[in-house]
């Protein structure tokens, strides 16, 4: 049965173009459109779709008033429709705080530089949020991703990269792939708490790296770690370059820890967390203190900028075995690779399980491939992280 899903937007060209996408995809389709917030309130409740696709500003209602009501009300998969801008950014964190789940750019040459790209990305990502279920309202806040395609590499490619290098090197590193595929089967038991036995193992860093649905886990996990946390952590999200310093302001206004995004010459610190920038690539070099970032502007053909699988590779040759590396809700296998070659340098994996994940990709490639040792849900992360990582 095809996923029903509801297109709301006042501009009539996007309404006909967001829905001619929709509709050619055989397993998806359009219900009903509205032009404004309200029309979408009363839509919602009625036609009781699977997916809306959400325009932000419209007259009558805007969209993050829509999302609220229809959340509260109504809870579905929202896909919000943004502009690649600061205001565009501000509204699109606000609309996921309201509940939105996901968000893509409005001009659709942002999504993708080739056409029929960028149709297979809205298709995909509206699928993968029909595959979501949601029961009772939620409270969200902030925004979530744009990677969506699978990145994938060998971990001998990536070990013989000079990751610190030029672009060229990154090219040779990650070889893009676009896949659909998406399994909801669980290829790991979720872990307790209680079950976890801190190791009692030193670590340098805390990576964590995720994609759709991320920033809300993110803010979840970082919201409970305390001011003293007696690590640096790394955090790459699939964002534009437009949305991660606005993502990193708001983090850092909330949390007990610094949240930073990331420059080229930061310092690694205990207690400071560094977002990956949006379009860049983001790596750790090692230094005689904790460790030094580098940011690179990642080839144009790559998919994830940033890349999850980078940042991983560059880890395991700063920090070997001193890592802990957590791979959250996203679609696709960014991070795989990286996590591979984390473990074979020793450091531990954790992922996030599949019934809290927005979408099960990214966790479950690396779940599936063995390469994680635990399978955690949302809400238990952050304690656990803790308990096994407070040791300073």
């Amino acid at each position: 049965m095809a996923t029903k899903v509801l297109v709301v937007d006042d501009s009539s060209f996007f309404r006909r173009r967001v829905s001619e996408i929709v509709n050619q995809d055989p397993d998806l389709e359009v219900v009903g459109v509205a032009v404004n917030g309200q029309e979408a309130v009363d839509m919602a409740a009625q036609l009781k779709p699977q997916v809306i696709t959400m325009d932000i500003e419209m007259p009558v209602m805007d969209g993050i008033t829509a999302v609220r009501k229809i959340m509260a009300a109504n809870p579905t998969p929202i896909l919000m429709f943004s502009s690649l801008t600061h205001d565009g950014a501000q509204a699109t964190l606000d609309a996921l705080d309201a509940g939105a789940l996901d968000f893509l750019p409005k001009r659709f040459e942002d999504i993708a530089s080739n056409k029929d790209d960028a149709i297979k990305l809205l298709q995909q990502r509206v699928k993968a949020l029909g595959r979501r279920r949601l029961f009772k309202p939620v409270a969200r806040t902030t925004p979530s991703s744009l990677g969506t395609s699978t990145t994938s590499s060998s971990a001998s490619r990536l070990t013989n990269s000079n990751l610190s290098g030029a672009n060229s090197t990154l090219k040779s590193s990650i070889t893009p792939k676009l896949s659909t595929a998406n399994s909801t089967t669980n290829q790991g038991n979720t872990v307790s708490v209680a079950s976890i036995r801190a190791s009692g193992k030193k670590y340098k860093a805390l990576l964590i790296g995720t994609s759709t649905g991320g920033p809300v886990a993110l803010q979840k996990i970082l919201t409970a770690f305390p001011a003293n946390y007696p690590h640096p952590i790394l955090l790459i999200q699939h964002m534009p370059a437009a949305f991660t310093p606005a993502f990193a302001s708001r983090l850092n206004s909330l949390c007990k820890i610094n949240v930073k995004e990331a420059q080229t010459g930061d310092m690694l610190q205990p207690g400071c967390a560094y977002l990956a920038p949006g379009g860049m690539q983001l790596m750790v070099e090692k230094s005689a203190s904790l460790g030094r970032l580098k940011v690179i502007a990642g080839n144009a053909d790559m998919n994830y900028k940033p890349s999850v699988d980078i940042t991983f590779a560059s880890a395991s040759k700063a920090f070997g075995s001193g890592v802990m590396a957590v791979v959250l809700t996203g679609m696709g296998a960014d991070g795989r690779e990286g996590a591979r070659m984390l473990k074979t340098a020793g450091a531990t994996i954790w992922a996030q399980d599949e019934a809290s994940c927005v979408v099960y990709g990214m966790p479950q490639a690396v779940a599936s491939a063995g390469i994680s040792s635990h399978s955690i849900a949302l809400e238990n992360m952050a304690e656990a992280i803790i308990k096994e990582t407070a040791r300073g």
